[in-house]
C-alpha cells in the first residue's frame, strides 16, 4: 500500500501542460517554466520526474545535462503543488495522528519534495557498475544547503567547484566522498533565464 504520494513516473509530451501549470503555480514567476521548455527544446533534458497524487502531478524535478563535467547533470527546477508543500497534505488528511508522538513519521511520506530527493539520493546507493551508462555519475543542485544537505548533497564536497554560481548554495550528489575539482557549465538555458 502505498502512503503518501505515488511512486514517481517519468513525463511524457502530454503531461508539459500540466508540469508548465505546476510550475507557474509553485514560483512566482514563469522563469521556470520558461527554463524547462528551452532545456526540452535544446535537447539538454535528460529526465523529467513527476509524483502524482489524487489525479494531479504534485511534485516536479527535472535533471539535465551540464555542459561540463561530461556525464553530470543539474537538478533543476524542483517544484510541489503549493497547498501540497511543507507537509500540508499530511496535515489535511483525516487519518494521521497530528501532535502525537507519532505525528513525523506520518508527515515524511506525504512530504513531495523529501520523497523525490530521497529517490535520488537511492542513486549513489546503486553500485556505479550497475548504474545505466545514462545515469548521471554527479547532480548539481543551487539550493538552502540545510534542506538539500538531509538527502545526500553535499556543500563540503562542492567547494572546489568553479561555477558562475555561489559555491555557498551550491551542493553535489555522487558516490564516494572525493572533493571533485572542475569547472561547472550549466546548459545554455539557464545563462538565458
Amino acid at each position: 500500500m502505498v502512503v503518501g504520494p505515488d511512486t514517481s513516473n517519468s513525463v511524457k509530451e502530454e503531461h508539459f501542460d500540466e508540469v508548465e501549470k505546476l510550475l507557474k503555480a509553485a514560483f512566482p514567476t514563469d522563469a521556470e517554466a520558461r527554463l524547462v521548455r528551452q532545456l526540452r527544446a535544446d535537447g539538454d533534458m535528460l529526465y523529467e520526474c513527476r509524483k502524482p497524487w489524487d489525479g494531479k502531478i504534485g511534485g516536479y524535478f527535472a535533471l539535465s545535462r551540464m555542459q561540463a563535467p561530461e556525464g553530470w547533470a543539474c537538478l533543476a527546477p524542483m517544484a510541489v503543488r503549493p497547498e501540497w508543500q511543507g507537509g500540508k497534505l499530511a496535515e489535511n488528511n483525516p487519518n494521521m495522528e497530528v501532535g502525537g508522538p507519532k505525528d513525523e513519521l506520518y508527515r515524511s511520506p506525504w512530504r513531495f519534495g523529501t520523497r523525490m530527493l530521497q529517490e535520488l539520493q537511492a542513486l549513489v546507493e546503486i553500485p556505479l557498475e550497475r548504474l545505466p551508462a545514462s545515469a548521471p555519475k554527479t547532480i548539481v543542485v543551487l539550493g538552502k544547503p540545510s534542506f538539500y544537505g538531509r538527502w545526500g548533497f553535499s556543500q563540503e564536497r562542492a567547494q572546489k567547484l568553479r561555477s558562475p554560481y555561489p559555491l555557498k548554495y551550491t551542493l553535489i550528489l555522487r558516490h564516494g566522498d572525493d572533493v571533485p575539482e572542475a569547472e561547472l557549465i550549466y546548459p545554455r538555458a539557464f545563462s538565458e533565464m
